[in-house]
């Protein structure tokens, strides 16, 4: 099966009857080319799925050392811990990394692909901005002709053909609940701080949650919806104890979520010790300021190791059918 030939600056001059030096003004000075020349480039340029590259024009694909990386955030302590793995595989292996952090920003995201596929990456390993099933992104195509492996890490993009590596959420909510309940016999009021409504990281996890309180049916469980990062917890706790005394329980969805309703908690006075608390994965350096909170911690290093050897064995060979690898969580200081 041959692969598809790179398209050119050429090629679009061809098309669109012009010099390649005015389609490369176009390209890099867009501001130098008459509207209406602009217009006519841009528009060939996406019908060919022209991507500009960086590199030299020689280069080929195949002798790229470098493998991309797009993260929805370096701020959440667990991504951070999964790149450096991500880097410190890659090197093992002959590869350097390149690092793009799209800041939850779908626009950012596809930027960031263009920019990545234009440097001819020999793979790319992606955690989307969201893992709702509506979440269709326009790069999808561009990625899914097959020459540029993809694997997904952590969160996924519904229904995509790419090899992936990912947290067991539901067996997380699982041992969450069974703590919750040991550390909490008289447990009646719970408070849950999750992610998007409808982030299949945070429908599965409270699917294993609420597995487990189903038979404790007395139990009432406050559900408030957020993001991944700390305000939106910190703000719902705040709302939450404005109107209702502390609740027996807190469980929190991920780091920065379990910190926001820590943030909040001292902000009533209120001493972390005097309720339960349950988070998904290590609040960073908490024990060395003696708060060793409960989590279901799952390993980010080997996430990150595994994805990089889920690509290469893609580049190994790229037919190889989709590949999944599963990190199942261990319960922490519980």
């Amino acid at each position: 099966m041959n692969k598809k030939k790179s398209v050119t600056i050429s090629d679009i001059a061809k098309r669109v009857g012009m010099t390649t030096i005015t389609v490369s003004r176009a390209l890099s000075k867009p501001d130098l080319v008459k509207p209406a020349t602009l217009a006519r480039i841009l528009e060939v340029a996406r019908e060919l799925d022209y991507v500009p590259n960086a590199f030299a024009r020689g280069l080929k694909r195949s002798e790229s050392l470098i493998i991309g990386v797009i993260t929805a955030s370096v701020d959440n302590p667990f991504y951070s811990e999964m790149i450096k793995a991500i880097s410190r595989e890659a090197k093992q292996h002959g590869y350097t990394i390149m690092l793009v952090d799209t800041d939850e920003l779908e626009e950012l995201e596809s930027k960031a692909v263009d920019t990545l596929l234009g440097y001819r990456v020999a793979g790319i390993i992606l955690s989307p901005v969201s893992d709702e099933p509506s979440y269709q992104p326009d790069y999808l195509e561009r990625l899914g002709n097959g020459k540029t492996p993809v694997v997904l890490l952590d969160r996924t993009i519904h229904d995509s053909p790419f090899s992936r590596v990912v947290l067991d959420n539901y067996h997380s909510g699982i041992q969450a609940a069974h703590y919750l309940l040991r550390q909490t016999p008289d447990l009646k009021r719970l408070l849950v701080l999750t992610g998007p409504a409808h982030s299949r990281i945070t429908v599965e996890r409270l699917k294993g949650l609420r597995e487990v309180l189903a038979d404790h049916p007395h139990i009432q469980v406050e559900v408030q919806a957020g993001d991944y990062t700390l305000m939106p917890s910190y703000l719902h706790t705040l709302d939450y104890l404005a109107e209702h005394t502390a609740p027996d329980a807190i469980m929190g969805f991920n780091q920065l979520i379990t910190l926001g309703a820590l943030r909040a908690l001292r902000m009533h006075n209120i001493p972390h010790d005097s309720l339960t608390i349950c988070g998904i994965d290590r609040l960073p350096f908490a024990d060395i300021f003696g708060v060793p909170i409960a989590c279901v911690a799952h390993d980010a290093s080997l996430a990150g190791s595994s994805a990089v050897r889920l690509l290469l064995d893609r580049l190994e060979d790229p037919y190889k059918p989709r590949d999944k690898v599963v990190i199942t969580g261990v319960l922490e200081n519980g």
